[in-house]
């Protein structure tokens, strides 16, 4: 059992005329809490964030073909645009947490610290679909960068009969939709971990409101 409820046992105990006293502990205890949880999802943010570099950038060092094919691909301006834009949506991400972090250390009222959990929620779930959608979008346009700039893999798919073909696009269907699944999970399982706990901490705030 946490902190939290065992406060709002002992508040249950109490007399009446110390409630008001109640109250105002049990909102600096989800006050501290939220500050906390918004915090480590700063941090998390930074650290995708730099894992997407890395998956980027270090293959390019250890690989001269990934090299080339990296080069080639930042000629297309498609390529480039995506690129921009997901860097862009990671920065975004990271600001807005940062400004989320930053308001609810400062704020004193329980209507302002109720908004900004809502809008850090918000936030977080337009990231993860953001992120979702990208994924559906990158994989069959990394497949027609490597049918434009891989001869081998031209003549391979230019020569399939519409068997071979159905069962290309089944395989990169189900690739992606797998691919998809996993991300959709590794957001659940860190993301969704620290929002539980993020909406009983609004959940306890509007009873407070009450």
């Amino acid at each position: 059992m946490d902190e939290l409820e065992l406060l709002k046992k002992d508040w249950k105990k109490e007399q009446p005329e110390f409630n008001t006293f109640a109250d105002s502990e049990i909102y600096s205890m989800l006050h501290k809490k939220s500050s906390s949880i918004i915090k480590t999802l700063f941090y998390i943010s930074i650290a995708e964030f730099a894992f997407w570099i890395l998956v980027n950038t270090l293959p390019y060092f250890l690989s001269d073909s990934y090299g080339e094919k990296l080069e080639a691909s930042y000629e297309n301006p498609l390529f480039v645009g995506l690129s921009f834009l997901s860097f862009g949506v990671i920065i975004l991400f990271i600001y807005l947490l940062y400004n989320s972090y930053k308001s609810i250390s400062i704020t004193d009222n329980a209507k302002k610290l109720m908004e900004s959990i809502l809008r850090t929620r918000k936030v977080i779930k337009y990231y993860v679909i953001f992120n979702l959608v990208m994924i559906f979008i990158s994989i069959p346009l990394s497949l027609y960068f490597e049918f434009n700039q891989n001869p081998e893999f031209h003549e391979r798919v230019a020569s399939m009969d519409s068997g071979q073909m159905l069962v290309l696009y089944l395989i990169t269907t189900l690739v992606t939709g797998v691919i998809i699944l996993i991300f959709w999970l590794f957001y659940r399982l860190i993301y969704g971990i620290l929002l539980k706990r993020l909406n009983r901490n609004y959940d306890e705030l509007k009873k407070l409101e009450v």
